[in-house]
């Protein structure tokens, strides 16, 4: 998670449903920063979901993790997010919204994580608009390790995510260099259908 402290202090209970989704987003924040190690590979693997949407996509990341192993992820994810060539896939909201990097988009965002208290980690060499990065403050935010108002993880999804993130997951799905992150687009895509549903309804 960034270190980071927001700014003014509002507790709030963290149920378990905001826990769930919490973890979805690290777990996507932890896919889309690189690829897993054989032990993430290992925990994935027993990954048996229900008959919904989003327990059929878990399904479909279990049966992934169980057919690769951690030096072929790596070099899909290096094929998909780092090679050249027309299978790349740039997984950045200025490059998706303005067909350009380090555009307004990534500005207006650093605006935002500026208000919010929210630093980068010097570490951190991609910028803030990277979709692992949004995807780890959504966790931060719904799961009460970023505090924060109550209703910044809506505001911050409708502003920040909702505008380009589950066209990316699609093309991730289909992607012709992916296999195991195939089925990271397809959870991500169906999660992130999930979140517009219930951040739709009335608060």
């Amino acid at each position: 998670m960034p270190d980071s402290v927001a700014r003014e202090s509002h507790l709030r209970i963290v149920d378990e449903i905001d826990t769930a989704r919490a973890q979805e987003y690290a777990l996507l924040a932890t896919l889309l920063s690189h690829g897993p190690d054989s032990r993430l590979l290992s925990r994935l693997a027993e990954l048996r979901g229900d008959a919904s949407r989003i327990g059929m996509a878990h399904t479909a990341l279990g049966e992934a993790s169980r057919r690769v192993n951690q030096d072929e992820v790596a070099q899909e994810y290096f094929a998909l997010f780092a090679g050249l060539g027309q299978g790349q896939l740039l997984p950045y909201s200025s490059h998706y919204l303005t067909g350009s990097l380090y555009g307004r988009p990534l500005a207006r965002l650093r605006e935002t994580l500026q208000r919010l208290g929210i630093e980068k980690a010097p570490e951190r060499s991609e910028p803030e608009d990277h979709a692992a990065f949004l995807c780890e403050i959504m966790a931060g935010l719904v799961g009460g390790g970023i505090v924060a108002p109550a209703g910044t993880d809506r505001d911050f999804f409708g502003e920040y995510l909702l505008p380009w993130i589950e066209r990316f997951f699609v093309d991730l799905e289909g992607a012709e260099a992916a296999d195991f992150y195939a089925s990271v687009g397809l959870l991500g895509r169906t999660f992130i259908g999930v979140e517009t549903h219930a951040f739709a309804l009335p608060a």
